[in-house]
């Protein structure tokens, strides 16, 4: 081999490194800045919340486990589920224990909800998860629970085709995937982040679909990784229980 020609390989193989070590440290840094829980719901308790038996709305994190303790569960997890309105009633679909809540929105509009495809998170009656694109959603009464949010980030295991990588719009933003093995996967990000570097966090994960629940609003409860945010001023909450112990 001539020296021309160990140079240039020397030089690929410097390139091919430092590739590879920007790719990882960039993955590195999404993972630093996700704070996220997976669930089988075949062995878990969740479910979603508005309000409580008083028909008042729940609102925050803390009035959830105020509220499950009253019913001798102990919150184990909880995210705020979707967007809302002014007046916390939830913004597009919304069922609760089989009952429609909130009916599904199909209009178009301004803003993070209506940039679409947008989506539907649901559980069915067999605890199966489910996110689907909005207009693929059908109610075919075996729904317990179902919460409606935009944009989906993952569509069919690609990102959705208007996030932009290396987008300056970083907000506090949190969503949800199905794994390959139909766990569900929660995420948040601790730090401000984009939509495309959060929607990579789902695609790294094997999630065919993911959907984005919220933004600078979100707050995430999750005691077992140190991380107990219990504020907020929701419409709809997700959480996970189980019962108290003596």
């Amino acid at each position: 081999m001539n020296r021309n020609k160990f140079f240039f390989l020397v030089l690929i193989l410097l390139l091919s490194a430092i590739g590879l070590f920007f790719i990882s440290h960039n993955e590195k840094s999404i993972d630093d800045r996700i704070i996220d829980y997976k669930v089988d719901l075949a062995s878990s308790d969740l479910a979603l919340y508005w309000k409580n038996d008083s028909s008042k709305i729940i609102k925050s994190i803390q009035n959830l486990k105020t509220f499950a303790e009253s019913k001798n569960r102990e919150l184990l997890f909880a995210v705020n589920g979707g967007m809302y309105n002014a007046n916390n009633t939830p913004q597009g679909l919304y069922i609760e224990n089989f009952k429609t809540l909130s009916p599904i929105d199909t209009t178009s509009g301004s803003g993070n909800f209506y940039l679409k495809p947008n989506g539907v998170f649901y559980i069915t009656a067999n605890n199966i998860p489910v996110i689907c694109k909005t207009e693929d959603f059908i109610n075919n009464g075996h729904i317990k629970y179902a919460t409606q949010s935009g944009p989906m980030l993952i569509i069919d295991g690609q990102i959705h085709p208007e996030l932009k990588e290396g987008s300056t719009n970083l907000q506090i933003r949190n969503g949800v995937g199905i794994l390959p093995d139909n766990r569900v996967v929660f995420a948040m990000s601790k730090t401000k982040i984009n939509f495309y570097d959060l929607a990579m966090y789902f695609k790294s994960q094997g999630c065919r679909n993911a959907l984005y629940l919220d933004g600078y609003v979100s707050r995430t409860y999750l005691p077992e990784k140190d991380w107990k945010q219990t504020d907020g001023d929701f419409g709809v909450i997700i959480g996970i229980t189980k019962p108290l112990t003596n």
